[in-house]
């Protein structure tokens, strides 16, 4: 009676029991589901005739069911024996010494899932709790499902990933939809950056390719941006002396010709005055009225990523473990005590300082952080979305992740802990900029093409384990996965062919026309976007944040 077809290629089912109740209500049955439960090596799914009442602006996903919950998305997997009054944690290749009762899944979105095997038979409810444990913590970044979906599907040119149908989806050639799919640079070629160095009127920046192949540093792109006055020669010279061989790359340019650069810390002291002079001076030149330009030491002036992953926990806890254990005035203590909200602010108010430094000073700003791959990226993603209208239409947003996100080697894996091994790298960066972007837009709707739903959607797509956006930490890791796990599979590569990983940005993979639609800000007006303060009717775009005196201590 109940059967799963499975929506991605490749996908296998491991185990299954049937006759298995899922908890709908908190405190009683009424409302329970009854199905079978399954374990595929890509997710948990609850198998059901009976239909939940569909909520409103709700999307349907073309890769999951109503019911079911990716592997990557399993935080922790617990299992009660009520007559025993047992519980236990199960982790990978782990035995259960009793018969479980009740399955509990705890999950990376905020959601508790729970089900009953009351009915079901006691081996085969054990068998489906050790395999969802087993499945959801790999071992090796190949096991995630991302590998297995690709292995067949996106198999093709080099030049850009290349999408044989799927799902009824069209074919997509050099990563363009005739139907209006993907149409946004990847940053992984030297044209994109050349589009973008003449988007922003950077004239005196230009496309560096000493890293192709990855051989100068591991972490950079293939392809970046640097001033014009520094010759190859001379970044090779100085790389030794950067953490992690992270010269300083640009992100960005304002019209009035000041520049926003990111880089790493510079490991050798004794060489720390005369690269940071070579440095400010190659960007100085880079300035059409050669201002000056201000370093700001983001590990200073901002938490660290343990204490963001520390505050993380705490809400987590609150929102979704117990969120109705206190009156609604102690829940908000809880909440502040978390210091996530003052997190969030203390991002967007540094965020604002550079703004003013940037558009209200005239000069050029250089976040430096020990090694340039987490809170430069949320802080110089948030300084550009501010400044620049584009990164406020879908698209625009969408290549600014990719730039300085994905490209820029911020540490997915690493930091969504997709492969459960260090918690100590554990680290919710990404989640915090999406809460940053969120409080913008609630001041400033009119000024986003995109909507709160199109937020929920990436966020949630973190833990679809198919994506190049969030599977790897850096490009080179990428290319070195794909390349080890063709070869394990007999797959030919080289030349012209190679495994290409989809990108998230490609959303009808996930999602029809219709709910696409959700995505989109109907009160958009585009640059010119107005909002209401204090009475007054102010431009989005020129709103400034005044600050008393000239320039802040931090940036001294």
């Amino acid at each position: 009676r109940f059967s799963l077809k499975p929506k991605c290629h490749r996908e296998i089912v491991v185990n299954e029991v049937s006759f298995v109740r899922k908890c709908i209500g908190a405190d009683s049955s009424h409302g329970d589901l009854w199905g079978k439960l399954i374990c595929t090596n890509f997710k948990v799914s609850f198998i059901t005739h009976d239909a939940l009442p569909m909520q409103r602006f709700q999307v349907a996903n073309r890769l999951l069911g109503e019911h079911d919950v990716p592997l990557a998305c399993v935080e922790q997997v617990v299992t009660v024996n009520d007559a025993k009054g047992k519980q236990k944690v199960l982790c990978s290749n782990q035995k259960l010494k009793f018969n479980p009762t009740e399955l509990i899944l705890y999950c990376k979105d905020f959601r508790i899932i729970r089900f009953r095997f009351d009915e079901a038979g006691p081996q085969s409810a054990k068998k489906v709790c050790l395999a969802i444990a087993h499945y959801s913590q790999p071992a090796d970044p190949q096991l995630l499902f991302g590998f297995e979906y690709v292995g067949k599907q996106y198999y093709g040119s080099l030049g850009r990933y290349t999408v044989h149908s799927i799902n009824s989806i069209p074919t997509r050639v050099n990563g363009v939809d005739p139907g209006g799919g993907l149409q946004m640079p990847l940053f992984d070629r030297p044209s994109e950056w050349d589009r973008e160095i003449k988007r922003t009127g950077a004239a005196e920046w230009r496309v560096c390719s000493i890293n192709e192949g990855y051989v100068v540093s591991p972490s950079l792109p293939e392809y970046f941006v640097v001033p014009v006055s520094l010759a190859d020669q001379d970044l090779k010279q100085y790389l030794c002396f950067f953490t992690a061989h992270r010269i300083p790359l640009w992100c960005w340019n304002h019209p009035n010709g000041s520049a926003l650069v990111r880089m790493a810390s510079i490991s050798d002291p004794l060489q720390q005055r005369k690269l940071d002079q070579r440095i400010c001076s190659a960007i100085t030149k880079s300035h059409p009225q050669r201002s000056d330009v201000l370093k700001s030491d983001l590990d200073k002036n901002l938490p660290n990523i343990q204490d963001i992953q520390a505050a993380f926990v705490k809400v987590r806890q609150i929102c979704v473990i117990e969120p109705f254990e206190e009156s609604e005035e102690k829940w908000l203590s809880s909440m502040e005590s978390s210091r996530w909200l003052e997190y969030v602010r203390a991002f967007l108010k540094h965020s604002a300082e550079v703004v003013y430094l940037l558009e209200g000073k005239h000069v050029s700003v250089i976040l430096q952080e020990e090694e340039d791959r987490d809170l430069s990226c949320v802080v110089s993603s948030l300084v550009q979305l501010m400044l620049d209208p584009h990164f406020r239409s879908l698209t625009g947003f969408q290549s600014l992740v990719q730039k300085e996100w994905v490209m820029a080697g911020h540490r997915f894996l690493d930091r969504c802990n997709h492969l459960k091994k260090n918690d100590k790298e554990e680290s919710p960066l990404f989640q915090l900029f999406l809460d940053c972007v969120w409080q913008i837009i609630n001041q400033y709707p009119a000024a986003f093409e995109f909507t709160e739903m199109y937020l929920t959607v990436l966020s949630d797509s973190m833990w679809i384990p198919v994506f190049s956006t969030f599977l790897f930490n850096c490009p080179q890791q990428r290319t070195e996965n794909s390349m080890d796990f063709a070869k394990s599979k007999c797959i030919p590569v080289g030349g012209e062919k190679a495994l290409r990983f989809p990108p998230v940005w490609d959303w009808s993979q996930q999602f029809t026309p219709k709910d696409q639609a959700l995505f989109n800000n109907p009160m958009y007006v585009g640059k010119g976007a107005t909002c209401v303060q204090n009475g007054a009717v102010k431009s989005f775009r020129r709103t400034k944040v005044n600050y008393p005196g000239t320039v802040p201590d931090a940036w001294k």
